[in-house]
């Protein structure tokens, strides 16, 4: 299971958000090159980068900070924000993400969202599936739709992504634990419907703990954010970790 510290970007530093609130932000003194350059030395292998500007403005707006991490680390950055045509995709791309995160477009374009899975691919494209109470969230988690979680991740496996992002936006940044109800039920799905998931659970992280908990359940992935910011544990603790869990794999 890969650990994947998260970075949110607002105005080119790093910040972060509870429950996707922007007036409820935090920033931290923290240059994002030299962050990254700190996950890298500690034994981390992914980052998970969110562009707030862009997702609030609906093109990418931080990509020059996208592309001086990837040119700077060996890093496989996920990057989502702002994400909303192909062009802001293939500028992600070269920018130097190595996958694409589609959240909103998801919801509300399948029909696009599906071209861009023919042409870029399963390995390229992540589905973010973000929910509250169970039910599909988007535009920055600002509406709630009418369309279950389970039921939104299932039909787009059904038609070839593998990858998903699932966030319990009810826990995200509040430190309350991960939503393991949520990832076991994402999961059995995958299973009923006979389907391949690498499923990367974020949200709610307060421990090391946490991350073992998920771990047992077969996950692909977590991404920490605020608990590695808020000096829960340190990036080396996790880097431990990390390494622990591919020991035992």
């Amino acid at each position: 299971m890969y650990l994947i510290p998260a970075m949110d970007i607002r105005d080119g530093r790093i910040v972060r958000l509870s429950q996707g609130d922007f007036s409820r932000q935090v920033s931290y003194d923290l240059d994002p090159l030299s962050f990254a350059l700190s996950c890298e030395r500690a034994g981390l292998k992914r980052l998970h980068m969110v562009d707030l500007d862009g997702a609030a403005g609906g093109e990418p707006k931080n990509l020059a900070v996208l592309e001086r991490i990837a040119d700077a680390t060996s890093l496989h950055i996920d990057f989502g924000g702002g994400i909303k045509n192909s062009t802001s995709l293939r500028a992600a791309l070269a920018a130097g993400a190595r996958q694409v995160t589609c959240g909103s477009m998801a919801a509300s374009d399948r029909a696009t969202v599906l071209s861009w899975l023919d042409e870029f691919g399963a390995d390229v494209l992540i589905l973010g599936a973000d929910s509250h109470d169970g039910y599909i969230a988007t535009h920055g988690w600002k509406k709630v739709s009418s369309l279950p979680v389970s039921d939104f991740v299932g039909d787009y496996l059904d038609s070839g992504f593998t990858t998903v992002i699932s966030t319990d936006i009810s826990r995200d940044g509040m430190l309350s634990g991960p939503s393991c109800e949520l990832y076991a039920s994402l999961s059995a799905e995958a299973v009923r419907r006979n389907r391949k998931l690498m499923l990367i659970a974020s949200g709610g992280i307060a421990a090391l703990a946490d991350i073992r908990q998920l771990a047992a359940l077969g996950l692909h992935g977590v991404i920490v954010g605020k608990a590695l910011y808020e000096g829960r544990f340190t990036l080396d603790e996790l880097g431990l970790l990390q390494a622990q869990l591919e020991k035992e794999a």
